[in-house]
């Protein structure tokens, strides 16, 4: 696969480290310890998630689970670097990443305290386009299998990351002509996003799943809203992945490939590389806020050097909201069976993100031997921005 540059670019990705690789199994990080019930509870707090399914001991016995389980989101947070890492293969000088979407498929086996997640990464693979953003813009994909101690599927995940030139990023500044100034909220629109805010919380914390029968094509769901979004609450997010701890994983690579992309250099700009070995004595040269990549997303200044044009949320935030969002809508007794999501736009720092689905399709028999109703769901700002485009199908009882 060729760089697809024009005689017209005057820069150009040096993708002599990432074509090798296409097709070929990955390494990563390892979580050492298994799942926690307060893993689940931290994870369900940032994600604004209320069910209390995943957090109040006393509803989730009465459950058919019998007890706490995770939030299906939860894979994306046991796993390392927030799920990108299959997609984020070969080192490019000069680069920068970020989200462009996921796809994800769940087995229907629940995540529960005690549990832990293995990992199979493979890089799937890649293409170049000429975007506005950062002029030659590599899309790459890479998928992940989640298994638990036993050996079962619980899911599985194809991410897509935008890996771009950092500094031809900055100079285009497009996310600042888009973005605009930081918006001030008045306290009467505070107020009417907190009241929507507490509406969706409310909606269903009973756990009751629609019927498939009384579901019609053309039904909405709930609106939701999320924010203003800030740098605590990125903050607060970015904690609630466990691989940000320190010392909370290994790293591991399969067997058999020679050169196996564990930990390598991706070839970030100076001052957003991990220090892995300052890191055995320094946690923060090994936090990704304080050091690493994610700086951008809690420093303005750093975002500006990115690309950005503030503080900005994560990609694998916005897919476990979408997650999130529909298996509350389900109830207990119905899960996510698929979602794709594809990211437009970051939540930037002052903004609101409101969260608008309709029902599309229904199979009273879907591929996984279950009734499915199909959704359509978009995450807009204030503005009318579009941040997120899902699919989904929903297994509801009958």
């Amino acid at each position: 696969m060729s760089n697809q540059t024009t005689p017209s670019e005057t820069v150009a990705l040096d993708l002599s480290d990432v074509e090798p690789r296409v097709g070929l199994p990955v390494g990563g990080g390892q979580l050492w310890e298994p799942c926690s019930a307060s893993d689940i509870r931290r994870w369900a707090m940032a994600m604004d998630y209320p069910n209390p399914l995943h957090w109040d001991q006393q509803f989730a016995r009465t459950s058919r689970y019998g007890g706490l389980v995770a939030p299906q989101s939860m894979a994306v947070a046991l796993d390392y670097g927030h799920g990108c890492a299959p997609a984020c293969v070969g080192r490019i000088p000069g680069s920068h990443l970020i989200f462009a979407g996921e796809e994800w498929w769940f087995y229907g086996a629940p995540v529960r305290p005690g549990d832990q997640l293995f990992q199979e990464r493979r890089f799937h693979d890649y293409k170049v386009a000429d975007t506005k953003f950062a002029g030659p813009t590599l899309f790459s994909r890479g998928d992940t299998t989640h298994r638990n101690q036993h050996g079962t599927l619980v899911a599985r995940e194809r991410s897509t990351t935008i890996r771009y030139l950092a500094a031809e990023a900055r100079k285009r500044g497009m996310y600042d002509k888009q973005a605009g100034e930081l918006k001030q909220w008045t306290a009467a629109e505070l107020e009417a996003v907190q009241a929507l805010r507490t509406e969706w919380l409310m909606s269903n914390r009973a756990g009751v799943s629609p019927r498939f029968e009384e579901v019609k094509v053309g039904d909405t769901l709930p609106r939701r809203v999320i924010g203003p979004h800030s740098i605590a609450s990125f903050t607060t997010e970015y904690r609630a992945f466990l691989f940000n701890i320190w010392g909370t994983f290994e790293w591991v690579a399969p067997e058999g490939v020679e050169d196996p992309w564990v930990y390598q250099d991706p070839g970030w700009i100076d001052g957003f590389a991990f220090d892995e070995e300052g890191a055995k004595i320094d946690p923060r040269k090994r936090d990704g806020l304080y050091v690493g990549p994610s700086r951008g997303h809690t420093d303005n200044a750093k975002a500006d050097e990115v690309g950005m044009a503030r503080a900005y949320g994560y990609g694998a935030t916005m897919g476990a909201w979408c997650t999130d969002y529909l298996a509350y809508w389900a109830g207990t007794d119905g899960m996510v069976r698929h979602i794709k999501s594809d990211f437009r736009l970051p939540s930037f720092e002052g903004d609101v993100t409101y969260f608008d689905a309709e029902i599309v399709g229904k199979q009273a028999l879907s591929t996984w031997g279950v009734p499915v109703v199909e959704a359509r769901l978009r995450l807009t700002d204030q503005n009318g921005g579009v941040l997120v485009d899902s699919t989904a199908e929903i297994e509801l009882p009958l």
